[in-house]
C-alpha cells in the first residue's frame, strides 16, 4: 500500500529508502557512514525524527521513522539527505585517503547539471519511495529486511554483527546510534 510514494499521514511511521547517484559505493569507507549516523544523532534531538530501524548499505540507506515534532516527514527526510550530501561531498574532497575523488566528484557534478534543482553536486538520488507502515506485521517484515540486508550481501553473517545497522538494537545490545525506538507491537 504505498499510496504513489508520498507521505500522505504527517504523523505515519514510515519505511523509506535512498540511494546515492548511479547506486555507487560510496559508503564502502566507515567515515562517511559515520557521517550520515551524526545526521540521523542531529535529527533525532533537533528536529523530532523518530527512529524505529535503520541500516546504511554500501550504496544506500533504509530507515523507518516517524516524525513528532509537527514537522511534515518529506521536509525532515530532505534536511537530512541535503545536509549528509553537503558533509559527504565536503570528506570525499578532503580525504587524502580517497582515491576514487575525481571520479565521485566528475559523476556527482554531471548528475546536478542533469537535475533542475540542485545546483554542483548531486549526491542522493530524487526518489526515497515512502511506504506508510499500516500495521505491526507489515512493520515487522521491513525491520527484518532491513536488518537482513548485511547479510544478504554477505557482509555479516548475524544481522546484528552489522555496525552500522539497528540490528544491535533489536538484539538487546547497544547500537551505535542512540534513542533507536526499538519496535514492540505499536497501537496504530
Amino acid at each position: 500500500m504505498s499510496r504513489n510514494y508520498k507521505f500522505h499521514n504527517p504523523e505515519g511511521l514510515y519505511f523509506v529508502s535512498f540511494a546515492v547517484v548511479g547506486w555507487l559505493d560510496v559508503f564502502t569507507r566507515n567515515e562517511y557512514k559515520d557521517l550520515v549516523v551524526e545526521s540521523l544523532e542531529y535529527c533525532q534531538n533537533k528536529k523530532g525524527m523518530e527512529v524505529h530501524a535503520w541500516c546504511i548499505m554500501t550504496n544506500h540507506v533504509h530507515l523507518i521513522f516517524r516524525s513528532i515534532n509537527g514537522q511534515q516527514p518529506e521536509l525532515l527526510l530532505g534536511d537530512l539527505k541535503r545536509f549528509t550530501s553537503r558533509n559527504i561531498i565536503k570528506a570525499i574532497q578532503e580525504n587524502p585517503r580517497e582515491s576514487r575523488r575525481e571520479f565521485l566528484l566528475d559523476y556527482f557534478k554531471k548528475e546536478a547539471f542533469k537535475s533542475s534543482n540542485t545546483t554542483n553536486y548531486q549526491f542522493w538520488r530524487h526518489d526515497n519511495k515512502p511506504i506508510e507502515l499500516w500495521s505491526n506485521e507489515v512493520i515487522q517484515q521491513k525491520i527484518d529486511y532491513i536488518h537482513n540486508n548485511p547479510v544478504e550481501e554477505g557482509i555479516v553473517f548475524r544481522p546484528e554483527d552489522y555496525k552500522y545497522s539497528s540490528a544491535s538494537d533489536y538484539a538487546g545490545m547497544k547500537g551505535v546510534l542512540e534513542g533507536v525506538c526499538v519496535f514492540q507491537n505499536f497501537k496504530l
